[in-house]
């Protein structure tokens, strides 16, 4: 289990040739017997941990201080009756999401805790080393708590907790293009925000019932309309129960133009229709009848003649009714 702790905490560390040596040494003591090391055998164990550390590349000798800093380690951990290693290992696996948010601040709250104990983790120098190891704490903290959500959930969580693109994919384990695909969402949902922002703008010395009519009318969703406008479920409603009702008095007015309308090109009805006119518009019919003797033909230039309905559907139902009608008009 320290093993795999350890290797935590070395992934934490960002690396370029290899891990700070303060951190390599206390490795090297956490895999001791501290039960066991005293006299010789002390010695032996700081030997070792210099041959091993040499082995890996840390070229122990090249500093005099090196090996005066691992005996000072020793000599902690002997009087403190454990390893650093272990408390470090132990605080970090203590930490909750909430403790890292801000991992400057909990870096401060980690080595004040820590520091009670072991001066090292107090020296200036080894600092930036804790905010990396807490930074991936809260990296991998973060990516823990995207396993509860769908894929394009937990992507857009860690877009918004500031993590990179290249983290994200590999933390994730998802395409370059399944990224650029939720980007391209967000970027949607950002652009619609700003379009809603700018109808809220013209509309923000109205009523809460106009500024949601205007919102409706332009297809805002609803969820942006109760957060961006402020309003509740039922503002909605009564703003849509109000268009309704404004939508049925527009078609009412809208049937009876229509119906107007009609009235107007259907002409007079046949008892209104003056002698004179009468006799006009039935000799206007005669002329089109030589023409055409089809319904549909007569109907379309009696139309253009401007001639009643009234007597258009006398000329193609009954003609010889018109024959009784001029007589009527003439007298």
């Amino acid at each position: 289990m320290a093993t795999e702790k350890t290797e935590e905490v070395e992934e934490h560390i960002e690396e370029t040739e290899q891990k700070p040596l303060w951190l390599a040494i206390e490795e090297k003591l956490l895999e001791l017997n501290t039960i066991n090391l005293s006299g010789d055998a002390k010695e032996e164990a700081i030997q070792k941990i210099i041959r091993d550390l040499d082995n890996e590349g840390f070229n122990f000798f090249k500093k005099s201080g090196n090996i005066m800093h691992l005996r000072w380690a020793m000599d902690d951990m002997l009087k403190v009756g454990r390893p650093l290693m272990k408390d470090l290992n132990d605080a970090i696996a203590a930490l909750s999401l909430e403790d890292v948010l801000d991992a400057y601040s909990a870096t401060t709250n980690f080595i004040d805790k820590l520091g009670e104990t072991w001066d090292e983790i107090r020296k200036t120098e080894n600092r930036p080393d804790i905010i990396r190891i807490i930074e991936g704490t809260k990296l991998d903290l973060l990516v823990k708590k995207t396993k509860e959500m769908s894929e394009n959930e937990g992507i857009r969580y860690l877009i918004v907790e500031e993590v990179t693109r290249e983290d994200i994919i590999s933390k994730l384990a998802i395409t370059e293009e399944k990224l650029a695909e939720v980007e391209a969402e967000i970027a949607k949902e950002k652009a619609e925000r700003k379009r809603v922002a700018s109808l809220i703008e013209k509309v923000e010395d109205k009523s809460d019932l106009e500024k949601v009519k205007h919102l409706i009318t332009n297809e805002v969703a609803e969820e942006l309309i109760i957060e961006m406008a402020g309003v509740d479920k039922s503002a909605i409603e009564e703003a849509q129960k109000a268009m309704e009702e404004e939508l049925k008095e527009q078609q009412r007015k809208a049937e009876e133009e229509a119906a107007k309308k009609k009235a107007e090109a259907a002409g007079p009805a046949l008892e209104d229709i003056t002698s004179e006119d009468m006799l006009e518009h039935i000799e206007s019919i005669r002329e089109i009848q030589e023409f055409s003797d089809v319904e549909k033909d007569i109907r379309a230039m009696c139309e253009q003649s401007a001639i009643p309905q009234s007597l258009v559907d006398i000329a193609v139902s009954d003609p010889d009714k018109l024959d009784e009608l001029e007589k009527k008009a003439e007298g």
